[in-house]
């Protein structure tokens, strides 16, 4: 009988493996897989944090075959124990409860609006933002905690406009160990071509370049495009439709396309901004700033994030109350006789 002395980690039903503690394994064969489960003794649920590709073990071992031995507990999250793209984050209990609040609030939505498809094979835009490193890191963590089963495919469009370092993003992916495939396509020289002096780039810019996505999508055998929009994003997205085009609708977080043959995900629905901007910032990631176009002063959104940062200063809370309202609509309380049949409602 073979004594290992191994690192398993406690495995909770809400949030995957969160801690790890030693304990001795007793058995004849090999050592288990990574990632294992197994019920041990009393009945607690493990996870087998090794890193060795070792041949599975039956998952129906005896009690008697797991003694827990509690030392000290070890955190999974110190620097390379999930990816490349945490190496270096700070050991700070502020972090950490940053780090936890993000996975938690992106795993919801993930759920919440049925993004997974097991087997499936998600293409991640990369534009440079905070946002988007954001994004990356935290799906990868998911995907290693065994809750996001799907293959991630990094992607950055480079849409030839001046000043963009086109070396920063495919450097940082080699770095990290990313699969990833960079596109070039000259989108900018369109654009100032077709848009009149004087107007914003963005319109036009976002169609063009979701054009490329979706072509890339379907070259590489994704199944959706995910990218990096946020919490404020969709709020500033709602009250610029409100405002200016006289409606009430925002960035959904799934949307499939006109085609019908791929999803458009925002995982980071239910992500903060300014959460965003603390973890790209902690994990001094290489940020590229989102105005090289030249394009953005004046622009509606800016106006829009202006009167929500007065709204959340005189209230704190108050972008929250107004998100989880997106999420809370009552069509019989609205105007719309498309989605309620006011005509059709009688007394009893």
């Amino acid at each position: 009988m073979k004594m290992h002395v191994l690192q398993w980690a406690k495995s909770t039903a809400k949030y995957g493996a969160a801690k790890a503690l030693a304990f001795t394994y007793a058995h004849a064969g090999e050592l288990p897989s990574p990632r294992m489960r197994i019920t041990g003794a009393r009945g607690v649920k493990l996870i087998y944090t090794g890193a060795e590709d070792t041949p599975m073990l039956p998952t129906a071992l005896p009690a008697a075959d797991v003694t827990l031995r509690r030392g000290p507990r070890v955190m999974l999250d110190q620097s390379n124990d999930i990816h490349a793209l945490f190496e270096g984050a700070p050991q700070t209990t502020e972090f950490k409860k940053l780090r936890k609040r993000i996975v938690r609030a992106t795993r919801e939505a993930v759920e919440q609006y049925g993004m997974i498809e097991e087997g499936a094979k998600w293409l991640v835009c990369l534009s440079g933002g905070k946002d988007s490193y954001t994004l990356l890191a935290v799906l990868h963590e998911l995907q290693w905690r065994g809750v996001l089963p799907v293959e991630l495919l990094a992607c950055n469009l480079d849409q030839g406009q001046p000043g963009f370092p086109a070396t920063v993003l495919p450097a940082f992916l080699e770095k990290m160990g990313v699969p990833h495939r960079v596109e070039y396509q000259d989108t900018y020289s369109i654009v100032k071509d077709k848009v009149p002096q004087g107007r914003t780039y963005c319109s036009l810019c976002s169609r063009l370049r979701r054009g490329h996505l979706y072509r890339v999508a379907r070259e590489e055998g994704c199944s959706a495009v995910v990218l990096g929009h946020h919490r404020d994003d969709i709020l500033e997205t709602f009250f610029m439709n409100l405002f200016h085009g006289g409606r009430l609708a925002t960035m959904p977080p799934k949307l499939l396309n006109e085609e019908g043959d791929v999803f458009v995900y925002r995982p980071l629905a239910h992500v903060g901004e300014a959460d965003c901007e603390r973890f790209a910032r902690a994990l001094s990631y290489p940020i590229i700033p989102c105005d090289l176009c030249g394009s953005q002063d004046g622009l509606q959104r800016q106006q829009v994030k202006a009167i929500l940062d007065g709204w959340e200063a005189n209230s704190p809370g108050r972008r929250q109350v107004m998100f989880r309202a997106l999420m809370n609509a009552r069509p019989s309380h609205l105007l719309d006789p498309k989605l309620f049949d006011f005509a059709g409602l009688t007394r009893n």
